[in-house]
């Protein structure tokens, strides 16, 4: 119930958010709602990380980009096909694509020292500037729309965000306590239960997005997370603290995530189809039982 009042408010305060700004909703998507309803991913790094656990922080990060995709994203595409942007389609999917790629090379010794996520986070500001540059030009090719409801799209954003994380909190908190009294590897811990608790923001937004036929809304969000969960939450948290990467673990963790973002590029229409929802919900399951089982 919190989740979907604060969803339906959240995507409210974006579309007004985008109007008053003068930019497209789907920068505003990337932007503004990923890094939102990424907060769950980065409170559960920075503490993990602080705490010299910081391998649940990398399963958390690398997990829940594979819940916004196969499961979050898959469920939506259920519902109905969903266009895509083309700006999207150059700027934001090979950045995506090449999260696990450049989590995995820089692992491959065993570690992501603070080295690595130094270079993780240049990344990610290097992606982060080219939005910007995208929205200085659709600002600057936009008429100026008469000013006055800027404040309740702020509120209603604020308040459907609370709204998200505290559910979200919730769930985490009990998701782990689960795990943990079972003694599951904190790395598993991170990957499935806590990743998918972490990522209830996104799927009240991406759902009630597609509801309303926002798709540059849902589309956005999810690969704005995955890009800001991939670079910047594991980047900072090996700053923190140097990540010890399991191979046998991490490997199927970034490989099921490769999969899931190919499978969600759109097609020549600029469309993706919504067959993809099944195929995807069917690479979740896979991606859960060989985590568990690694």
């Amino acid at each position: 119930m919190c989740a979907g009042v604060g969803g339906e408010l959240f995507v409210r305060g974006l579309v007004g958010l985008a109007r008053w700004a003068r930019v497209s909703a789907g920068i505003v998507a990337t932007t503004v709602a990923a890094f939102a309803t990424s907060s769950p991913e980065l409170s559960v790094a920075i503490g993990a990380a602080w705490s010299g656990r910081p391998e649940i922080s990398l399963g958390d990060a690398l997990g829940s980009n594979v819940v916004n995709v196969a499961l979050i994203f898959a469920v939506a595409l259920c519902v109905s096909a969903i266009a895509s942007p083309r700006a999207s389609a150059r700027r934001d999917f090979p950045v995506a694509l090449l999260v696990p790629v450049a989590v995995g090379a820089l692992g491959l010794d065993g570690r992501l020292s603070r080295a690595d996520g130094v270079a993780l986070l240049a990344f990610f500001f290097a992606w982060l500037a080219l939005v910007l540059q995208a929205a200085r030009r659709e600002r600057r090719n936009t008429s100026r729309l008469e000013p006055g409801r800027h404040r309740l799209t702020v509120v209603q954003a604020l308040a459907g965000f609370g709204g998200l994380v505290g559910s979200g909190y919730f769930i985490v908190q009990g998701a782990r306590g689960i795990a943990v009294a079972f003694g599951i590897p904190e790395f598993v811990i991170g990957a499935t239960v806590v990743a998918a608790g972490t990522s209830m923001p996104e799927l009240a937004t991406t759902l009630i997005a597609t509801w309303r036929s926002q798709d540059e809304i849902g589309l956005g969000t999810i690969l704005g997370s995955n890009i800001f969960n991939g670079l910047f939450i594991v980047g900072l948290a090996a700053v923190i603290c140097p990540i010890r990467v399991q191979p046998h673990e991490v490997g199927w963790v970034l490989g099921c995530g490769m999969i899931a973002t190919l499978l969600m590029f759109p097609n020549r229409a600029n469309v993706i189809p919504r067959w993809r929802g099944s195929a995807l919900l069917a690479l979740y399951a896979v991606f859960v039982i060989a985590v568990l089982r690694a």
